[in-house]
This record gives structure tokens, C-alpha cells and sequence, in this order.
């Protein structure tokens, strides 16, 4: 029933669309590990993303791109890299836009399943670190998106009292969640955070290397 509705609402909304043509390709080393999988670009009138799921266990790669006036990205480039909630100092945005050195902003958030049913996550965040993705226009009409950085990492656990309340009802909820993550390959509430977990004492970094994302963007 879930992925019924799921489907049903992407298809509803105009404003909404997803690069889905079954050519696109995502891989990128994480922590020294090789993640490959099928993106896919989902977009909200002006603005959008790209997201890389899989299931067994659960991993989520996400890049958000936008130019400087807020809109999509629009041209090839350097995407500055920033920590979405607390980026860099404005006047550094303006330096970037004077110099022409940045087209834009770029997020980048990782997430992978580390117990099984979603009990325990593994999160990954950009940082203000002066990293960046090239956006380049390839000799076969695909975009590429190149990237390499370095994510803070935080822990995640499923908070006792929700496993007790929510039961096999929760259970089978994520259960489903997978299903349609795997059939789709848009992620369904993989992410933790605000979702019945408790962010852990524990940090560390994760560290992506050699990102190559190539999609035929319309």
C-alpha cells in the first residue's frame, strides 16, 4: 500500500520530476569501500537533488546543488561545499560570487544502516571544509559530477521506548520502507533523525573519494 501511494504522489505533483532512464550511474569510495548504485534526480519546482540509494543494509547518498540566486544548478563548475545548517560567513559567498571561483552551493549527507531492521544508523555531513564538486558537460550529452570529501560522522540508535510502543507494527513499517526504497530507488525514511532515534556521544568522519555521478539531465 505504501508504494502505492508513494507512486501516486510523485506522479500528482507537476512540480515535481525524476531523472530516471535507467543510464545514470553513481560510484564513489567510502572509507576506503566501493558504493555503486543507479541515482536519481528529484526536483521541486526550482530546486532538487540527487540521491543514490540501495538496500540490505540501507545506504543513502544525497548531493544537493544550487546556483548563488537559489535556483538549480544551472551550468558546469565548482560547487563550493558547505554545511547546510551552518555554513560559511556570507561575506565568503560574496568573494566566491565577485571571483567567479563558485557557481554555487553543494550539500553532501550520507547514510547507511548499521543493524538491521533500521535500528542503528551511520550519518555522514558536509562540512565548511573549501571542498567542492566539478559539474562538467561530457562529450556524450551526460552531466558528471565529480566530488571528494571528508563528512562528519554521528551515530544513531532506535530509542528503547519506540521499539517498545511501535511494536511489530514498526516493524513491518520498515519493512515496507524498504520495499519501496529498493523498488523505486528513491530513499523512504531511511534518515534517522527526527524519526524515533537518538543521536549517540560517538563521532567520527567518513570519507569520500573519487565520486563520479553521470546523468542525463533534461
Amino acid at each position: 500500500m505504501k508504494y502505492i501511494l508513494f507512486i501516486s504522489l510523485l506522479l500528482s505533483l507537476n512540480s515535481v520530476s525524476a531523472q530516471d532512464d535507467g543510464t545514470s550511474t553513481m560510484t564513489v569510495m567510502v572509507n576506503g569501500k566501493e558504493y555503486k548504485t543507479e541515482p536519481r534526480r528529484l526536483r521541486l519546482g526550482n530546486y532538487g537533488y540527487i540521491t543514490g540509494n540501495s538496500i540490505s543494509p540501507d545506504k543513502s547518498l544525497r548531493i544537493w546543488l544550487a546556483a548563488f540566486d537559489g535556483t538549480e544548478i544551472k551550468e558546469p563548475g565548482k560547487y563550493l561545499i558547505v554545511d547546510a545548517y551552518h555554513p560559511e560567513a556570507e561575506e565568503n559567498y560574496v568573494n566566491s560570487i565577485l571571483t567567479g571561483e563558485y557557481k554555487g552551493l553543494a550539500t553532501i549527507k550520507y547514510v547507511e544502516e548499521t543493524k538491521s531492521p533500521r535500528m542503528e544508523y551511520h550519518v555522514g555531513m558536509s562540512n565548511n571544509r573549501g571542498e567542492y564538486v566539478v559539474v562538467t558537460k561530457a562529450e556524450d550529452g551526460y552531466t558528471e559530477f565529480t566530488f571528494s570529501c571528508t563528512l562528519d560522522g554521528t551515530y544513531w540508535k532506535e530509542k528503547a521506548m519506540t521499539t517498545a510502543l511501535g511494536g511489530v507494527g514498526r516493524i513491518v513499517d520498515k519493512m515496507e520502507n524498504k520495499a519501496v526504497t529498493g523498488a523505486t530507488g528513491f530513499e523512504q525514511d531511511i534518515d534517522p533523525e527526527g524519526n524515533g532515534y537518538k543521536k549517540q556521544k560517538e563521532t567520527d568522519e567518513i570519507v569520500l573519494k573519487d565520486g563520479v555521478v553521470r546523468m542525463n539531465l533534461k
